[in-house]
């Protein structure tokens, strides 16, 4: 969904000279390339994971599992994505820095304990890539977002 979400609101936006989205080939700034290219592959990481636990052959996730990677979600990543679009729209991004870094190390941690606890012994090959492919490809896009703000 943040994918979808951020390309969503690159069309509302479209016309704010924040963005420097231009009216010519490559129209985006190439941070906002690799944003999409990195976007679909931990899109296509976390619908394949999904996809893989509805299958009543493979293991079910536990009620602890499933709040913990809520809470990553829900305190972490849903918040990160409102400060990050609010700071690369604001005139002074840095206003955010701090908050965005305070989310960041809360995000980190939330999925280390994801990883370490739930997935490092359990996983087999293709989860941990499906996982792989999320955490990646999130964290490459997120870098690319940051640069863009931030540089």
């Amino acid at each position: 969904m943040p994918a979808v979400l951020f390309a969503l609101l690159l069309i509302v936006f479209r016309n704010d000279s924040i963005l420097h989205i231009q009216g010519a080939f490559p129209f985006l700034p190439w941070q906002f390339w690799v944003i999409g290219i990195f976007g679909v592959i931990a899109t296509a990481g976390g619908v394949l994971d999904w996809k893989y636990h509805r299958n009543p052959l493979q293991l079910k996730l536990s009620k602890k599992e499933r709040d913990a990677e809520a809470a990553a979600l829900g305190l972490g990543g849903l918040p990160m994505f409102v400060l990050m679009w609010l700071a690369m729209m604001h005139a002074k991004p840095t206003q955010f820095l701090i908050p965005i870094l305070v989310v960041l190390i809360y995000t980190i941690v939330a999925i280390c304990y994801d990883e370490f606890v739930f997935h490092r012994k359990r996983c087999g090959k293709l989860e941990t890539i499906y996982h792989r492919m999320l955490v990646l490809g999130n964290g490459i896009a997120w870098l690319s977002w940051f640069h863009f703000i931030f540089c």
